[in-house]
């Protein structure tokens, strides 16, 4: 029986390695994702009981190289409803695989429109592996959205014993357990035996401040990256992009958001055939802002100050779905 005095945590399972399958327990990367249920993992960790009273809702069980803007939506949708309907609730888990669970949380981030603790956990080696990181991560991500110290900070990402925000956190390693990482800016906190300890608060608009409400927004608009490096088709792959619909393009550009000659003169003949696409800078270094610059400012192009491409990517598809105005463009990049 559990004990009523515990918070409440509701898990929404969504699959991934964490719910993955091998042959053996040395099956370290070959193996099923998406493979168990939700309540099978719960399961599995009794010590779950020992931090709050947790109940299981399957959202999805798949690979999250397969996520969808689908679940998305029905993620965001379901968060609310369980803030709105019961203040009972302490905090939601997301189960989630590694591949891509910084641009779902991103998107929660801009998404959700309660401050009580979102959490997504994963896991680096399947559920059946040996030494797998899946359970304890299980267990830290529990009490982290048990716990109160975590309103108000926006979508969390806990694996490793560390919490990341949602905006900074990237996956780092293809393999390692400590994958996750927030660059120079560094993780949030801890999960230690002792308690979830906080040092430092998320300060871009999240949440409960965000102007993004999913219900006043249909189908989110086309946006695709385009990867810079040296002698790139970016003519044609934009061309192409264009051709195909997008609305949005964002470059993975090199160094400081810099874009070649050919890129350039591809941004200025969208503007001369009135194409209406528009253009944001980020950059594939890892580290570091992408500043406005007059050379690219003057051609329209938004700068996606630290954002890596994947998370400028989500919220240009936000933004578009309010406004094309580059102006606005721009202020939605400098406060997300």
């Amino acid at each position: 029986m559990s004990d009523t005095s515990l918070p409440r945590v509701i898990v929404l399972s969504t699959g991934g390695t964490i719910a993955g399958s091998g042959k053996s327990s040395m099956s370290l990367s070959e193996y099923k994702a998406g493979s168990l249920k939700g309540e099978q993992l719960v399961a599995a960790v009794p010590e779950l009981e020992q931090f709050a009273r947790v109940s299981v809702e399957q959202v999805g069980n798949i690979g999250s190289s397969n996520m969808t803007f689908a679940v998305w939506r029905t993620l965001a949708d379901r968060i609310d409803a369980l803030y709105a309907q019961d203040a009972d609730v302490a905090g939601v888990v997301i189960t989630h695989g590694t591949s891509t669970i910084e641009e779902t949380a991103y998107f929660l981030n801009l998404t959700v429109r309660h401050d009580r603790p979102v959490v997504l956990v994963g896991a680096q080696r399947p559920a059946t592996a040996l030494s797998a990181d899946g359970p304890l991560n299980l267990v830290n991500a529990v009490r982290t959205a048990a716990s109160a110290s975590s309103r108000g900070r926006g979508v969390l990402v806990v694996l490793n014993d560390e919490i990341n925000a949602a905006r900074d956190v990237t996956k780092s390693n293809t393999f390692r357990a400590e994958t996750f990482g927030s660059g120079e800016l560094g993780f949030l906190g801890y999960v230690d035996q002792d308690k979830v300890a906080y040092y430092r608060m998320p300060e871009k608009r999240h949440t409960t401040k965000s102007e993004f409400d999913l219900q006043t927004i249909g189908k989110l608009p086309a946006v695709e990256i385009v990867y810079s490096a040296v002698e790139s088709n970016a003519d044609v792959i934009v061309e192409a992009l264009q051709q195909s619909g997008v609305r949005g393009i964002v470059f993975a550009s090199t160094g400081a958001g810099s874009l070649s000659d050919r890129e350039k003169a591809t941004v200025q003949q969208s503007i001369k055939r009135k194409l209406n696409t528009v253009f944001v800078r980020s950059t594939r270094v890892a580290n570091g802002r992408v500043l406005g610059r007059p050379d690219f400012d003057d051609l329209g192009i938004v700068a996606a100050d630290n954002l890596s491409p994947q998370k400028a990517r989500v919220l240009l598809m936000l933004a578009l779905a309010r406004t094309s105005d580059v102006k606005e463009l721009r202020r939605i990049f400098s406060e997300y």
